[in-house]
């Protein structure tokens, strides 16, 4: 999109809160038709405006858009990570009933345990297309279909009377989460600009730690309740059933686009709509319902989709393992079964702050790629710890430390990393598809890899989750490479004149009040780092 492009589409925006347009629909601060100059208008002419002009650009007024996060924020956001945290307990509760002896009450080995790990995995690959049907529906009925799907198989757990339904059960369950969790970072880039994505993200994926914070208290807490029911069968029970009551909480609350949310006002849904333009061109509702094949090609031939996938398998080698088997791994260090259940709470937790820290830090930074090397040092080290100690309990418990507040987070901010860089809504759609796609393959491995004939220490599984940490940030350092080269071309074409980066008539120059640009092509749009 050129720079006249660029003012065309933004001319089309209604000016926000007022009850009439401008002369031809133009926007205050776009050019006017005839003599290319800059429309202006005085603070007090209008105190409903709330478009600031820039040389030409357009900015909204930052009070305003302050209170539109904030309702996004208390609805929205909520209503995600409340969805997450249950799909995450429903998920990894299959360890939590290991321990109150479902093996033994069904009767199969520890063969057919990992397969129920396993099998989650292979629908969750299957299914991850799905992601991009959360702009071909209206999102509020395929969160209320997802959810309830997935709430009704983990409750239908409880009903299993051999290995094989709980199988079935299992490729339900990950259908559904397939379908729900990893489209939510892309739901919500159409409610939040650039800079506010990464930290949103990192919200949404914190119920994950958070979930896993309180898992196994919880799942102490209903076991160990006197019912004539077996333990295992109540903590599917108790655990499965909100999540169903959460489905018809999301039909009736969850927006499908900013300027049709119920909570807006008009003045507020004027801005979503000049928001939803200022990050693709379009207003919020015409963003749905269709796809660009153009630009689906276009996503599949570029770097920032195909690393961010390959960054995405490392982490969930990882990811998916240390849930699931954690309290195992505790178990081996000395603890008993229920102390063990109660150490899992100090790492997720410290994980769950981490992931918000370092989201909110990458977004006023825009250096998500040090960030997640960082991180993916961090976890690294605290595999090699679990890996090569073999008496130090406190050392050992020290490595879970570093490994969980280094894994969580830095698929907290690969998601937004994949998103910041895609520079329309198709490819946004299609980058966090392939994401997925190629990293859900990832626990396939990570669920193999701490058998019981590995114990007590799981050394092979450890260090190949170390290994994995650090080709994570092996290649987090080289796509920031990737995208400095880029940002680099970016400015040297602007500074040759084939992108101008100036503006000098009627004595205006653009170049003093930049105004950073979120559609790829357009004048001023970078890469995040």
């Amino acid at each position: 999109m050129t720079l006249q492009q660029q003012d065309d589409v933004i001319s089309k925006a209604p000016p926000l809160g007022s009850k009439k347009e401008t002369d031809e629909g133009a926007l205050p601060g776009s050019r006017d038709g005839g003599s290319g100059g800059i429309t202006t208008t005085s603070p007090g002419a209008d105190s409903d405006r709330n478009l600031i002009e820039y040389g030409g650009q357009i900015a909204l007024d930052p009070a305003l858009e302050k209170r539109l996060r904030r309702k996004f924020d208390r609805t929205l956001i909520v209503l995600v990570f409340l969805a997450y945290m249950l799909a995450f307990l429903d998920r990894s509760n299959i360890g939590n009933a290991r321990l109150a002896k479902m093996n033994e009450d069904l009767g199969f080995a520890d063969a057919h345990f990992q397969w129920l790990l396993t099998i989650f995995y292979i629908p969750y690959i299957l299914f991850e297309p799905c992601a991009v049907m959360w702009k071909l529906l209206p999102p509020h009925i395929w969160a209320a279909i997802t959810v309830a799907t997935w709430g009704l198989a983990s409750t239908l757990q409880a009903a299993a009377f051999n290995w094989e339904g709980l199988m079935v059960c299992r490729w339900f369950l990950a259908m559904a989460e397939a379908s729900f969790a990893p489209g939510v970072p892309y739901l919500l880039s159409f409610f939040y600009r650039r800079k506010e994505l990464g930290l949103r993200i990192g919200i949404f994926f914190s119920a994950a730690p958070l979930a896993t914070t309180f898992a196994g208290a919880l799942a102490f807490a209903i076991t160990d309740s006197k019912t004539g029911i077996a333990p295992w069968r109540l903590l599917f029970l108790v655990e499965g059933a909100p999540t169903i009551l959460l489905a018809a909480v999301l039909f009736f609350y969850l927006p499908d686009s900013p300027e049709t949310a119920k909570f807006l006002t008009p003045q507020e849904k004027e801005a979503a709509r000049s928001r939803a333009i200022l990050q693709s061109g379009t207003e919020g509702k015409a963003r749905l319902g269709s796809i660009q094949w153009k630009e689906v090609i276009e996503a599949f031939e570029s770097l920032q989709t195909v690393i961010p996938a390959l960054m995405y398998f490392s982490c969930n080698v990882s990811f998916s393992s240390l849930p699931v088997f954690l309290p195992s791994i505790l178990t081996t260090m000395g603890f008993s079964q229920v102390g063990a259940q109660g150490l899992t709470a100090p790492p997720y937790f410290l994980a769950f702050l981490v992931c918000i820290g370092t989201t909110y830090l990458a977004d006023k930074t825009q250096q998500r790629g040090i960030i997640i090397m960082i991180l993916s040092v961090i976890g690294g080290i605290g595999y090699i710890l679990l890996a090569v100690t073999t008496t130090s309990t406190a050392v050992r418990y020290t490595g879970v430390f570093l490994a969980a507040s280094g894994v969580f987070p830095a698929i907290a901010n690969v998601l937004p990393w994949t998103l910041n860089n895609q520079g329309t809504d198709t490819k946004r759609g299609v980058g966090i598809a392939i994401l997925n796609i190629i990293g859900q393959c990832g626990p396939l491995l990570g669920t193999r890899l701490f058998p019981e004939s590995a114990m007590p220490h799981y050394t092979t599984g450890m260090a190949t989750c170390a290994a994995f940490m650090v080709l994570n940030a092996l290649l987090a350092a080289g796509l920031r490479w990737h995208f400095a080269r880029k940002n680099k071309k970016l400015e040297e074409e602007e500074e040759t004149g084939r992108r101008p980066s100036n503006d000098t008539s009627n004595g205006c120059n653009m170049a003093a009040t930049k105004v950073e640009s979120e559609m790829q092509g357009t004048l001023g749009y970078r890469y995040v780092l």
